[in-house]
């Protein structure tokens, strides 16, 4: 138990390397590249501390080079699930138990370690295995993933300092006990540092997991376990498995153990997850916690005082980094009628110096899709709007698969607001531009609310501080993270927690007290130094004459 108060190291963003030409940083991380290309890896499964393998070996190649192979991982079935499972419960007790202090340092230790000697492996393994340019990497897979791992110590604090007040002769206090059973962690490609985060928030919180990272990134989360193992993490509080979705779900959520779900993917998955628990909700000692994040179909719109120059970065910028993989990318924007011609010529300008291919090469900006399902996905909307008559292709749209899954930054034009690009989530380098009228702004904002699903992102641009309040209210409910004037991307831990409502998901903010305290089960203690030694209260006496 501790044996004080203790005061954490004061949490601070982990700060951003450029990888400017001639720097060491930049030079360090080209070596490790080239180190990480020249070998094959084997990833194995870890459960309970140790290295599991199969006679299934799944080759990992890099998006935009898919010749090449990076390495194999063992693949598992369902009897690693329940093996993972076991190792979690058997964990359990021992976790709960240590002091809160220790399991902090636990992972402040694997900040240091990711934001120092392992920077470059962690860079790395997601630029090569995710198609993840330099700049895009450091900002996620390093310092985004540093900064979880430090204010969610800070956070974990915070909470255990949340106490209710005490009468005289009382002593009132919270115990913030973790769930009873095992938390089950489905992360996706996209942001290495919500891979690393999903598990690890519930688990500093002293709850055990079992973690399923998507098969298109299990580099990058083989090397997120390798520096928690080095960091102390005891054996069997997370336990990696590389299986098929549904074979995890068979097992995990039929477990009567089953404590909760720490989720980032698709809607469709995460809904039918839910259909799921709420099936299965008597086969469980308590009722699971559901905590999900899942897609956006994310907005930028601009009255007509909007700053054009500033518009035409965010659209660039919001559409394209990341070749728009990001739940929160710019996929819709409505510009007004009086200045697209303006931000048209500023952004085209813009769009024609920006490179595309791989990300050895440090000058490209745009880099592959994740893998050939949503090439050819992307593929098929982009021809689909080169014939149809409610759109129109102004840039980009060629897309070629030959050496890696690149589509060209692509933006259509679209001449009907509910046109399909301006309604599904792509997942990718394609944005679409709405045009509208400048006297009905205010019904454009009203389809900007009602086009889509989702609620996760959205910016607006005007100089015009009533129109900027307005908007605001107008949009209350459009997205869960909401921007002034910037794109809608580039959420910072510590700064804008991140999540959103409707169809992106529960909204329990990532990187937040918010989301922390799900992940755990509230005790609230009532002690009396003196005890009542008589059943009556004063209202039974009777008058006195």
């Amino acid at each position: 138990m501790p044996k004080g108060i203790f005061n954490v190291p004061v949490a601070k963003n982990e700060p951003v390397r450029t990888y400017a030409p001639g720097s060491g940083e930049r030079k360090s991380l080209q070596a490790k590249l080239a180190e990480l290309r020249s070998v094959e890896v084997e990833l194995p499964m870890i459960i309970a501390g140790k290295e599991v393998t199969t006679d299934r070996r799944r080759r990992i190649a890099p998006p935009h080079d898919h010749q090449h192979t990076l390495g194999y991982f063992f693949e598992g079935d369902s009897s690693h699930v329940q093996m993972a499972i076991d190792a979690a419960l058997d964990a359990k007790k021992a976790w709960a138990d240590m002091g809160w202090q220790h399991r902090a340092a636990i992972f402040l230790k694997a900040a240091d370690l990711l934001a120092g000697p392992y920077r470059d492996k962690m860079n790395a393994a997601t630029m090569l295995g995710q198609s993840k340019n330099a700049f895009q990497a450091e900002i996620d897979a390093a310092c985004e993933l540093a900064d979880f791992f430090r204010y969610g110590v800070k956070c974990m604090t915070d909470i255990y300092q949340m106490q209710p007040e005490s009468s005289a002769g009382i002593w009132n206090y919270n115990e913030y006990r973790p769930l009873e059973g095992f938390v089950f962690a489905l992360t996706p490609f996209n942001f290495t540092s919500i891979a690393g985060n999903l598990p690890s928030a519930p688990v500093m919180m002293g709850n055990v997991a079992v973690w399923k990272p998507s098969n298109t990134s299990v580099y990058s989360a083989a090397v997120i376990m390798e520096i928690l193992q080095e960091a102390g993490l005891p054996e069997g509080v997370i336990n990696l498995v590389y299986v098929a979705g549904p074979v995890a779900g068979e097992v995990i959520f039929s477990h009567p153990d089953f404590a909760g779900i720490h989720f980032t993917g698709s809607t469709a998955v995460f809904q039918n997850i839910w259909k799921t628990i709420g099936e299965n909700i008597y086969k469980y000692k308590a009722y699971p916690r559901i905590v999900g994040e899942t897609g956006g179909k994310d907005f930028i719109f601009a009255d007509p005082t909007a700053d054009p120059q500033a518009l035409a970065v965010a659209m660039l910028r919001g559409a394209f980094e990341y070749q728009g993989q990001k739940c929160s990318a710019a996929s819709r924007v409505y510009v007004p009628e009086s200045i697209w011609a303006d931000v048209r010529g500023r952004f085209e300008k813009m769009m024609g110096t920006v490179k595309m291919g791989p990300v050895e090469d440090f000058t490209n900006f745009v880099n592959a899709v994740i893998d050939e399902k949503s090439f050819d996905k992307l593929a098929a909307y982009i021809e689909r709007a080169k014939s149809s008559k409610d759109a129109q292709v102004i840039w980009g749209g060629k897309c070629d698969k030959s050496v890696g899954y690149f589509i060209e930054p692509t933006v259509i034009l679209a001449a009907k607001a509910d046109y399909e690009t301006m309604v599904d989530e792509l997942f990718g380098p394609v944005l679409t531009v709405y045009v509208y009228e400048d006297r009905k702004l205010d019904e454009t904002l009203a389809l900007v609310d009602q086009t889509s699903m989702y609620a996760l992102t959205g910016a607006i641009f005007s100089q015009d501080r009533y129109s900027i309040e307005r908007m605001t209210k107008r949009l209350e409910n459009a997205a869960g993270n909401f921007y002034i004037n910037d794109k809608p991307t580039g959420a910072v831990v510590g700064q804008q927690p991140f999540g959103g409502a409707r169809g992106s998901g529960t909204n329990d903010k990532a990187g937040s007290v918010f989301n922390m305290l799900r992940w755990t089960s509230i005790r609230t203690v009532k002690e009396t130094f003196v005890s009542a030694k008589e059943y009556g209260y004063p209202n039974f006496l009777p008058d006195q004459d």
